[in-house]
């Protein structure tokens, strides 16, 4: 009788039980993008600091207008405030320009005639027209980053913006990635007789990269017992140690056996979900440890199931596990009576809605037809097809 599988869900429950989240450090903001915020983020300044214009024009007192107006002085981006404004008085004020003490609006350029010294505004304007008053976006000790949020290129400029110039940051965790396989090659060498170019290497590490690791490439490593230990061993000394391949029950299956003689404590190995069914976990210490099967799309599913939010969550990430969006299906799809599904699709906006149209070609060693896709959609286990038009829920590839 075959052994009763966990369902993906709750293998990822198991990974993010084992996750103690890491340390932090100040990281400078200009090098901050896409880092996770360790503690919140306050700003430094009133943001904006001063009443500044939003437009190129001319500060007055609202009170004088409509009428005729003397230009007495100016005020330019960067400078101090100019001189207070009196009544019947203007100033010239370029955008971002300090709005000098009296001054309570802006009148913009188009909207004035110029004779010397001298303008004509023929309508009234409101109070705090075209004023950006001091504070109106955010106040000094105000946060401005939550904890656990990853800095985005916009956030990045407003911690910026509002005078910040480092920010506590948690360490990027350190992963080694390890293909297995005599059969493999590393690309650009000759393929002999019954290799294979390996893929899973960069496909792995460049994922890690984009959840935040600093990533060491291992391998690929033949079907030895002694170079498996040497370079398992080496891989245990990160954070997380990802491999591919060698996890199934073949007598050249050697990562399993080789990772408990050093020690490591397996949580789970198998998981009810196609592709990725054999994915290996087990903890050495406070190293995580991820083995994924040697089809590269198993090795993919595997990555965004069960890697990606042990990434994210050893950086803290409010929320590491995957996001799932709504859709439509494309076309009906079979149910697998025992496992979830993943199968790679192709999005598409109808109006309000996405429809989800799988790829041809859903075997797990068809890499390069995986590549077309931007998105796995989820068709969970049961009988009979999921039909055309069904409400499905989708993953997103990065």
């Amino acid at each position: 009788m075959e052994r009763e599988l966990p369902s993906f869900d709750r293998a990822q429950a198991v990974v993010l039980e084992a996750v103690e989240p890491l340390g932090g450090e100040r990281v400078p903001i200009h090098a901050a993008a896409r880092r996770f915020l360790a503690e919140d983020a306050v700003a430094a300044v009133d943001l904006p600091p001063f009443a500044s214009s939003a437009m190129d024009g001319y500060a007055v007192r609202a009170a004088d207008l409509p009428g005729r107006l003397e230009v007495v002085a100016e005020a330019a981006a960067g400078s101090p405030a100019a001189r207070p404004v009196a009544s019947g008085e203007a100033i010239a004020i370029s955008t971002g320009g300090v709005v000098p003490e009296g001054a309570d609006a802006v009148v913009p350029v188009e909207y004035v005639v110029v004779n010397g010294n001298w303008i004509e505004v023929a309508e009234g304007v409101q109070q705090g027209a075209h004023v950006r008053a001091a504070g109106s976006d955010v106040l000094c000790g105000e946060v401005v980053g939550r904890r656990g949020h990853r800095l985005t290129p916009a956030r990045v400029g407003a911690l910026a913006a509002a005078g910040v110039a480092d920010v506590p940051c948690a360490r990027r965790p350190t992963a080694a990635v390890i293909a297995t396989g005599s059969e493999l090659v590393t690309p650009g060498d000759d393929l002999g007789p019954g290799a294979v170019y390996e893929a899973n290497t960069a496909m792995l590490a460049g994922a890690a990269e984009d959840a935040g690791a600093t990533v060491q490439q291992l391998g690929p490593v033949p079907d030895s017992a002694d170079e498996h230990r040497s370079a398992l061993s080496r891989g245990l000394e990160a954070d997380v140690l990802v491999t591919s391949g060698g996890v199934s029950v073949g007598r050249h299956d050697l990562v399993r056996r080789i990772e408990a003689d050093l020690g490591v404590e397996e949580r789970f190995w198998g998981v009810a979900v196609k592709p990725g069914k054999p994915v290996t976990f087990g903890v050495r210490g406070r190293t995580l440890v991820f083995g994924l099967p040697g089809n590269p799309v198993s090795a993919l599913v595997g990555f965004e199931l069960f890697v990606r939010p042990a990434l994210l969550a050893l950086q803290g990430a409010d929320k590491p596990l995957p996001r799932w969006l709504p859709g439509r299906l494309a076309i009906a799809v079979r149910r697998n009576a025992g496992r979830d599904q993943l199968i790679r699709a192709r999005t598409q906006s109808d109006g309000d809605e996405v429809v989800v149209s799988p790829l041809q070609g859903q075997d797990s060693h068809m890499i390069a037809r995986a590549g077309a896709a931007d998105a796995l959609a989820l068709v969970p286990r049961g009988t009979g097809d999921v039909q055309e038009g069904s409400a499905i829920r989708y993953l997103e590839l990065r």
